[in-house]
């Protein structure tokens, strides 16, 4: 039973922390920037909006995060080492905390009024979540190939046919 609780976490661990990897990368690169594009009249409802329907999106993915990442270090599958667990919690703690003490902040702000600075301040502040779940991405990827594991064997070549 330890064993499928321990694939499970691991499964939905590493599920969550690439969804939120393509997520925050789309956000970064499209979503933020084109903030700037929907005209100062408009923009507090739209932002007000776009506040209450990221959290349907986000919500539960980062708790799946979150909670499989305390999780893990209970029912750690034997082939992901402990650091490996200590980096991506310290990670997820970066991106937790920027988002509670500079995104959620810029939003509050925009939800008032667009404003050019704190628009920029927005989209410069959330490349710490970027980098970090970016590194996090690297990080379950690689417990998903774990060093102990031998390459699989490659196809064999077939005998060439000479006339």
């Amino acid at each position: 039973m330890v064993q499928f609780v321990s694939r499970y976490v691991f499964v939905m661990h590493v599920a969550a922390t690439l969804f939120m990897v393509g997520l925050i990368w789309f956000v970064q690169i499209v979503h933020y920037p084109l903030l700037s594009n929907v005209g100062q009249a408009e923009f507090p409802g739209y932002e007000t909006r776009h506040v209450a329907l990221t959290t349907w999106v986000v919500a539960l993915p980062m708790l799946t995060e979150g909670a499989t990442a305390l999780l893990l270090f209970k029912y750690r599958p034997p082939f992901v080492p402990k650091t490996y667990l200590y980096c991506g919690a310290l990670l997820l703690a970066i991106v937790w905390l920027s988002t509670a003490w500079l995104q959620v902040p810029c939003h509050d702000a925009l939800q008032a009024a667009f404003t050019t600075e704190v628009h920029a301040q927005l989209v410069a502040s959330n490349w710490l979540r970027t980098v970090a779940w970016s590194l996090r991405g690297l990080l379950v990827l690689a417990m998903i190939m774990p060093a102990d594991t031998p390459p699989a064997p490659h196809a064999r070549s077939r005998p060439s046919r000479r006339a």
